[in-house]
C-alpha cells in the first residue's frame, strides 16, 4: 500500500462540515484518503513513501464530467456552427457509421488524454464498441461511467440492446471499481416508448441507471408534444422509465411541470452549457432546476460539438450564463458552481465516496498552481477556481491512489503516439486531409464501415 502525503496546500475539500478552505496535509494510503489536517497541525512523514510539497497548490476533489461522448474527439472541428439536426443528419451520423472498434479506442483515449491533464478524474460516456472504450478506460487508470448508445428507430436495435446488456455483465465494478456501466437510449425521438420498454426490462434485470439525451432543442419539444401530446420529460414519466435511476443530458427546453416531475423523480440532470451555446440550442433553466430541488451536475457533451472537454470552461458558463439572464450578480454564486462539478456530479452519477475531499473517500483528487498571476492575489480560492482557473493549470491528478498526472505530464498514456493514431483515424472517417502534430499529413478516403 503505497502512501502519498501532500503538505501545505490550500485544501478546498467540498465538505459541507469543514470550513470552505484551509491550508493543511492530506494523506492517501492505497486508494482511500485516510488523513486532513489544517495547519498548524502536521500529518508524520515517517514511513510515507513520496512527499509533496503543495505550499504552491490548491487542493480539490476531482471534476466529474457527466455527460458525453469521448471517441467523437476524432471529429473535433469536422461539423461546426451548425443546428443539432443539421449537424447530426448531415454529419455525424454519416461519418459515424465508418466507425470501427480500433477508432473509438483511439479517439477515447485521446478524450481521456484531454480530459485527465484538466483535471477530470471520472467521465460519462455513450457511444459505440464500448468494450474498446472500456480497455482505453482500464489502460489508462480514469474513472468512468460508461454505456453503449441505443436507437430503436432502426434494423440494429434489437442488436444493440443485446451488446449493451453484454456490455453491463462483462464490465460493471471492474478496474477496483473504476468501471461503472449505465444503459444509453439516445432520445425519446431515436427512442420510442415500445423500444424504451425494453430498455427498461435491461435496467430492471441489471440495476444499472439510464442516461438519455431530453429536451435538448425547441423542435425535438415542438415534434414530441405533436406526435405523443406530451413534452419529452412527461413522456419519459408516462412511459414509467422515471422509476429507475435517470441521468438526463440537457434539458434546455423545460416547462414548470417538466422541471416539477425532475424534482419529484429525482431525476439527475447533466447540463452542458458549452455544447448548448455552441449548437445553438439554448440555455437551460439552471437556476430554476436548482431552486426546484433537482439534482444539476455539469457535462461537456462530445468534442464534436463543443469543441474541447475542458471541464472549467463548463463551470465559467454554469456560474455566468444564468447572473446575465436574470441580471443578478448573486445567482449562482462559484461554490455552487463548483459543487456541481465535483459534488453534484458524484450523487448524479450515484458513486459513493467521490466528489469531495474527506477521510474515508476514494483519492480522485487534483492539485492546481496557485502562484500563477491570473490566480493572485487570493482572497477566495473557490471562486478563482471558478472565474480565473484553466485547465492548463493542473499540475497533479489522482484517481484511486494512483498519480495519474505528474508535474502536468502524463504518467499513463502515451500522449504523442494516441494524437497521432487518433488524428490519422479522424482523416480517413470525414475524407479530410490535415496534419497531425508532428506535421505529418494525412488524406482520408471512402472507406466505409457498417456498425
Amino acid at each position: 500500500m503505497k502512501k502519498i502525503l501532500i503538505t501545505g496546500a490550500t485544501i478546498v475539500t467540498m465538505d459541507e462540515e469543514q470550513p470552505d478552505h484551509f491550508c493543511g496535509d492530506l494523506l492517501v494510503e492505497g486508494d482511500p484518503i485516510t488523513a486532513i489536517v489544517s495547519r498548524p497541525e502536521r500529518i508524520e512523514q515517517a514511513g510515507i513513501d513520496r512527499v509533496i510539497e503543495g505550499n504552491k497548490w490548491i487542493l480539490l476533489p476531482g471534476l466529474i464530467n457527466t455527460h458525453g461522448h469521448a471517441a467523437m474527439t476524432l471529429l473535433r472541428g469536422y461539423a461546426d456552427d451548425l443546428p443539432l439536426m443539421r449537424w447530426l443528419e448531415d454529419k455525424i451520423w454519416p461519418a459515424e457509421k465508418a466507425l470501427t472498434g480500433d477508432d473509438v479506442y483511439w479517439g477515447t483515449l485521446l478524450a481521456i488524454a484531454e480530459m485527465l491533464k484538466g483535471g477530470t478524474t471520472t467521465f460519462t460516456d455513450m457511444y459505440f464498441f464500448m468494450d474498446r472504450a472500456a480497455e482505453a478506460v482500464a489502460e489508462s487508470k480514469i474513472r468512468a461511467m460508461l454505456s453503449r448508445g441505443l436507437a430503436g428507430v432502426g434494423l440494429a436495435g434489437g442488436r444493440m440492446l443485446r451488446e449493451a446488456e453484454s456490455f453491463i455483465n462483462n464490465w460493471q465494478g471492474k478496474e477496483n471499481g473504476r468501471i461503472n456501466t449505465s444503459l444509453g437510449p439516445h432520445a425519446p425521438y431515436t427512442c420510442p416508448p415500445g423500444f424504451l420498454k425494453k430498455v427498461m426490462a435491461i435496467a430492471a434485470r441489471t440495476g444499472r441507471p439510464l442516461q438519455i439525451h431530453l429536451a435538448e432543442t425547441a423542435g425535438e419539444v415542438e415534434r414530441c408534444r405533436q406526435k405523443y401530446g406530451l413534452s419529452p420529460v412527461e413522456l419519459m414519466e408516462h412511459v414509467g422509465l422515471f422509476q429507475f435511476e435517470v441521468i438526463a443530458a440537457h434539458c434546455v427546453h423545460l416547462s414548470d411541470r417538466d422541471i416539477s416531475i425532475l424534482a419529484q423523480q429525482g431525476v439527475g440532470v447533466a447540463h452542458n452549457p458549452g455544447s448548448n451555446l455552441k449548437l445553438g440550442s439554448g440555455i437551460a433553466p439552471l437556476n430554476e432546476l436548482l431552486k426546484a430541488g433537482v439534482k444539476v451536475s455539469l457535462g461537456t457533451d462530445g468534442a464534436g460539438s463543443n469543441n474541447n472537454l475542458d471541464l472549467w470552461e463548463e463551470i465559467f458558463l454554469a456560474a455566468l450564463l444564468p447572473k446575465g439572464i436574470h441580471q443578478d450578480p448573486t445567482v449562482i454564486p462559484a461554490r455552487a458552481a463548483l459543487k456541481m462539478a465535483t459534488t453534484n456530479g458524484a450523487e448524479v452519477l450515484r458513486l459513493p465516496r467521490l466528489g469531495k475531499l474527506k477521510v474515508g473517500y476514494r483519492a480522485d483528487l487534483i492539485g492546481l498552481k496557485g502562484d500563477l498571476p491570473h490566480l493572485n492575489p487570493i482572497f477566495d480560492p473557490s471562486a478563482h477556481l471558478v472565474y480565473s482557473a484553466a485547465a492548463a493549470d493542473v499540475s497533479l491528478v489522482m484517481v484511486d491512489g494512483q498519480i495519474l498526472v505528474d508535474n502536468g505530464s502524463l504518467t499513463t498514456l502515451d500522449e504523442e503516439r494516441i494524437i497521432y493514431e487518433a488524428s490519422r483515424r479522424a482523416y480517413r472517417l470525414t475524407g479530410k486531409k490535415g496534419r497531425d502534430n508532428a506535421g505529418g499529413l494525412h488524406e482520408g478516403n471512402n472507406f466505409n464501415y457498417q456498425r
